[in-house]
């Protein structure tokens, strides 16, 4: 009897580069990933990746939309069932929760990448590659644009450049530690080990988000509290008022030894 052939077609040689390709993205980054090292976790040569992909730039943005093109759809399609349904009873925790839900339900799939899917995003949002950030800024511009309108629809007293900058660093935070990897640990951490439940998950998230996006402006009073303790006599971040402003000019031109 002749034996089957192990040939892979030619879905699964691609599946198997991008399952490479992503792996070694999460753990290191785009610009630490070589062609080389490609091909070798995915057990292919170079020709099958320049056949499928074309180039290390097309190939992680595949990685890129593989991931996450479905995940922003689940997002927009949950957005969009609460506008339709809450009208103007749309709130910030309601787009909180359609922004985190989709990811927390990937995560807890059992899809062959979900253990991983969090550290994933963590990568992909914090990457520092322009490559990464210009794709996913671009690609998925309507995506944001969309999340960025219900914000603002739903924290009214917020200028568009306040909430642009408290939904960057709050992002931008949690991304950053997502990318640190271990997320199986960092849930248990982050729910104090109650559990995985994604109601819990998602409270835990929505409350440190909300308490970024719902802080009071700071006012007058509290430039004056932080002003005074900068200028408490002996603070060490205080600069030395007695420096003579000559003295950078007299080391300037001091005679060599």
């Amino acid at each position: 009897m002749p034996q089957a052939s192990t040939r892979l077609s030619p879905a699964d040689t691609k599946t198997r580069i991008l399952d490479a390709a992503e792996a070694l993205f999460v753990n290191g980054g785009f610009e630490s990933m070589s062609m080389r090292q490609i091909t070798t976790a995915a057990g292919v040569n170079l020709a099958a990746v320049n056949y499928h992909f074309g180039s290390k730039d097309a190939l992680i943005q595949a990685v890129l939309a593989r991931q996450l093109d479905p995940l922003n759809a689940q997002r927009v399609a949950m957005l969009e069932w609460f506008e339709a349904n809450l009208g103007d009873d749309l709130t910030c925790e309601h787009v909180l929760v359609a922004m985190f839900l989709p990811a927390v339900r990937i995560f807890r799939g059992d899809g062959p990448t979900a253990e991983r899917y969090l550290h994933f995003l963590g990568r992909a949002y914090t990457d520092p590659s322009s490559l990464v950030r210009d794709f996913i800024n671009n690609h998925y511009v309507e995506t944001l644009g969309r999340f960025f309108v219900a914000f603002q629809r739903t924290l009214p007293d917020l200028s568009r450049g306040e909430l642009g900058f408290r939904l960057h660093f709050a992002m931008g935070a949690l991304s950053g530690i997502l990318a640190g990897g271990n997320t199986q640990r960092l849930i248990r951490d982050f729910t104090r080990g109650e559990g995985d439940d994604e109601s819990l998950i998602l409270t835990r998230l929505a409350s440190l988000m909300v308490a970024a996006l719902k802080a009071p402006l700071p006012d007058a009073e509290h430039n004056t509290l932080f002003g005074h303790i900068l200028k408490i006599p002996g603070f060490p971040g205080q600069p030395p008022s007695s420096m003579p402003a000559t003295q950078p000019d007299r080391v300037a031109s001091s005679p060599s030894s």
